[in-house]
């Protein structure tokens, strides 16, 4: 493992707290049901190999493993890991094939050695160009000939619509986080407001596609996750009811690929190949 740089302690003690066990099935369940809509277009049919680089928890590792598939799970928080290892362990079907302590710039496997690389948190948690270039380079050194690659950004204007619609831009601070992020994308909490995320590159979506291309993948799209359905203040009420919900989910399918709307969704996958 790499010594630890300011940024990554920060991030470290963001986690550490236990915030993104559960956060999928609470108030990210938006994003864990239209991530895994989203992969279950793309993925192929179980059971394939899939490395979860940056899997957390196991939020999606642990279903796609209960569907067929083998999975192994990488991330560099060992409380994540603690985690996983006992989900894993309790769930009836499906055990996670690997669950190791490591970082998406070094991964453990080898050569063309999966059918999938989900890398849906490192990309901006890796604050540096270089270092982000390091873990597309990694993701396609483990991938086979034609891999699939779903690799996820935080939108570099996200902040700015957090902000307006949960009343953090009333506050200075938070404004001079959201200036800085707009400007040069690079997301700071100096005071650890569990609320404000952590340390964090929010992407244009161009410059998502850019980069990944220059990785040595073809890039088949970058879609809107939450799309308009992100900024909902009565989210709930949508998801709770069959029917509204599949009417949230044709309106957020039917702009997720619109270019002119993508900088105002929270999470940016790209569909990539090898």
């Amino acid at each position: 493992m790499r010594e630890p740089d300011q940024n990554a302690i920060e991030m470290a003690a963001h986690y550490e707290a236990g915030v993104e066990e559960g956060r999928l099935a609470t108030w990210g369940r938006l994003e864990f049901i239209r991530t895994m809509e989203i992969l279950h277009r793309h993925l192929p049919v179980p059971p394939a190999v899939i490395v979860d680089v940056g899997g957390g928890p196991g939020a999606y590792a642990l279903p796609l493993a209960e569907e067929g598939h083998v999975v192994h799970l990488l991330d560099p928080m060992a409380l994540h890991i603690e985690q996983a290892q006992q989900a894993s362990a309790a769930q009836a079907k499906g055990e996670l094939a690997s669950i190791e302590l490591g970082d998406a710039r070094d991964l453990p496997w080898s050569d063309e050695s999966a059918d999938v690389a989900l890398l849906l948190g490192p990309l901006y948690h890796l604050t540096g160009s270089k270092d982000r270039l390091k873990a597309l380079a990694e993701a396609r050194r483990v991938l086979r000939p034609g891999g699939l690659l779903v690799a996820a950004a935080i939108s570099r204007f996200a902040s700015t619509y957090d902000g307006l619609a949960r009343g953090f831009l009333a506050q200075s601070m938070f404004r001079s986080i959201v200036e800085q992020d707009v400007r040069d994308g690079q997301h700071r909490n100096p005071d650890r407001n569990p609320d404000w995320f952590t340390t964090a590159y929010f992407h244009r979506p161009d410059e998502m596609s850019d980069e990944i291309r220059s990785s040595g993948f073809d890039v088949d799209a970058v879609l809107a996750v939450e799309g308009p359905g992100g900024w909902l203040g009565n989210l709930d009420w949508w998801l709770d009811d069959a029917d509204r919900r599949e009417s949230l989910m044709t309106a957020i399918r039917r702009v997720e690929s619109e270019p002119s709307l993508l900088g105002a969704s929270l999470h940016l996958p790209a569909i990539a190949r090898r």
